[in-house]
């Protein structure tokens, strides 16, 4: 629980944590109790936030420019590989045919030199006004599961109607990422508001359980990012 004290810290310092996913927000929500605390939120639904008490984030939103198609995929690859943490970008956006994403401005020099290429092509990135994307709103296909848990293998193999050992695969390909990080424990229980993806497939947020069957299976609901 590093991540979690590590910014329930900078919030006592007066200082902005860095960008929080789901689980992340959830659990500091449960550790700050009633302290009183605001979000930076750059869209309507982000999913990455920012707490903050005193101080607010400084936050640069880019648009990430090329001659090629992009993919989402493709961008947060070369995250990865340029060893960017999480926790110093918010979500990456599609909108219109265009990609945009936030980054701390603590980080604004390493990104600038080191973010220049999306596998082999070549990506400029222009500094858009902070509010540029403030009507933004996701859009989403909603699925209906029965399931017999909420396991995230179980889950996995439903949306991407294959079996669970194809998606142990998957796992072990390192082609599933959680929350944005890699997965590694197949038997995770999905909680509401959990991010997955599988590569080549799309991305998803978890809802939770709508009801319960006769067969005491569950019906779940799951959003697919479109």
């Amino acid at each position: 629980m590093y991540e979690i004290q590590k910014n329930i810290n900078r919030l006592e310092k007066g200082q902005p944590t860095f960008f929080l996913d789901p689980s992340e927000q959830k659990e500091i929500k449960r550790k700050l109790g009633k302290t009183k605390y605001s979000v930076f939120s750059p869209t309507k639904d982000s999913e990455k936030v920012i707490f903050y008490i005193e101080k607010e984030p400084e936050v640069i939103l880019y648009e990430v420019k090329s001659k090629v198609e992009l993919l989402h995929r493709d961008i947060l690859g070369t995250m990865y590989s340029l060893n960017i943490s999480k926790e110093m970008y918010g979500d990456i956006i599609l909108d219109n045919g265009r990609y945009y994403i936030y980054i701390l401005k603590l980080f604004q020099n390493y990104f600038e030199m080191n973010f220049t290429k999306v596998k082999n092509a070549s990506v400029e990135l222009k500094i858009l006004d902070l509010g540029y994307l403030s009507n933004y709103e996701r859009k989403y296909e909603e699925i209906e599961l029965i399931v017999s848990s909420e396991r995230i293998d179980t889950i996995l193999a439903h949306v991407a109607h294959t079996s669970r050992n194809i998606i142990k695969d998957k796992v072990k390909e390192k082609e599933i990422l959680l929350n944005n990080e890699i997965l590694k424990n197949l038997s995770y229980t999905l909680k509401e508001n959990d991010i997955f993806s599988i590569r080549k497939i799309g991305k998803f947020k978890y809802i939770g359980i709508i009801k319960t069957t006769k067969n005491n299976n569950y019906i779940v609901k799951v959003l697919k990012y479109i």
